[in-house]
């Protein structure tokens, strides 16, 4: 069967793979579109399963909602250029909504759930890694399944937070959404703050204090402590953090006078945790020119 130029092109527009690519494809299955078309999927299973090892630490966070649940998923690519790839932003959309649609409870479940598209995620991703030629993992996710307000918010592509919050409206909600995103609070308020972290910071400011200071009644040097210990819990605190729509009221007292309580927050970035290759092209350059 002859290879006409329009075949090759249906199947380029079907896979997204390259034209040479589809053109053997397409002469191997001496013109069946299905074949290929199928051919080319295993093929991109195999390059996907070579760059597996790469590490991925750049990507994009994406979020998906439809009114009280919402879903962050944290997707990745080896370079950022590749995470602004149109290729790699729909798959990663694509994402985001599967794991909207299915409910899924993690990353691993989610490589099952359908795509609008009709393939698993696992082979969209196996498909996309074939396009851009990069390693692309989808890494994690976060979701809420509330019948309060919910704000999902995205900074940049690369900082994605979901706020549960009761009582307030949306526009707080997506506010404190905003500030989680970008003061990073580690716990929500200080009933949430581990002991043993104001334990240890107590025996920090006490370490720093002079010993006229340490001299004081036991009365007032608690006291002193107290006022220490409680300005560090605030730093770590969403509640007790400087509200970054309005600095002149802490968070909680945002909340207060709208008569809101944060139930619950998530936040995800790109790459945290994920140890990065740092590379010297310089270095490498010169070691391949034998000046190394």
């Amino acid at each position: 069967m002859e290879i006409t130029a329009s075949l090759v092109k249906e199947l380029r527009e079907r896979t997204g793979a390259g034209m040479m690519e589809c053109k053997k494809a397409l002469s191997e299955s001496a013109g069946d579109i299905d074949a290929a078309a199928e051919a080319l999927r295993k093929s991109g299973l195999a390059k996907a399963d070579k760059k597996a090892g790469r590490v991925a630490a750049e990507g994009r966070i994406v979020a998906a909602q439809d009114g009280g649940k919402a879903v962050l998923v944290e997707i990745n690519s080896e370079t950022d250029f590749v995470a602004k790839d149109d290729n790699f932003v729909a798959f990663a959309d694509a994402v985001a909504q599967a794991a909207l649609a299915s409910g899924a409870a993690d990353a691993e479940a989610l490589k099952s759930a359908k795509v609008a598209a009709g393939d698993t995620v696992e082979e969209a991703r196996a498909a996309v890694i074939a396009k851009v030629g990069e390693n692309v993992q989808v890494r994690r996710l976060a979701k809420i399944d509330s019948s309060n307000h919910v704000a999902a918010y995205i900074h940049g592509g690369r900082i994605g937070v979901l706020v549960e919050l009761k009582g307030g409206d949306a526009d707080l909600a997506r506010g404190i959404a905003m500030h989680v995103a970008a003061m990073n609070p580690p716990y929500n308020k200080a009933a949430d703050v581990p002991a043993d972290f104001v334990a240890k910071e107590k025996e920090i400011e006490m370490a720093k204090m002079s010993d006229k200071d340490k001299s004081k009644p036991a009365e007032i040097l608690e006291k002193i402590m107290s006022g220490k210990v409680a300005k560090i819990v605030n730093e770590v605190t969403l509640y007790g953090q400087p509200y970054v729509l309005n600095t002149d009221q802490s968070v909680e007292q945002a909340l207060k006078a709208a008569g809101a309580d944060v139930v619950q927050f998530q936040r995800l970035a790109v790459g945290e945790g994920i140890e990065k290759v740092v590379e010297d092209y310089a270095a490498e350059v010169m070691k391949q020119a034998g000046l190394a």
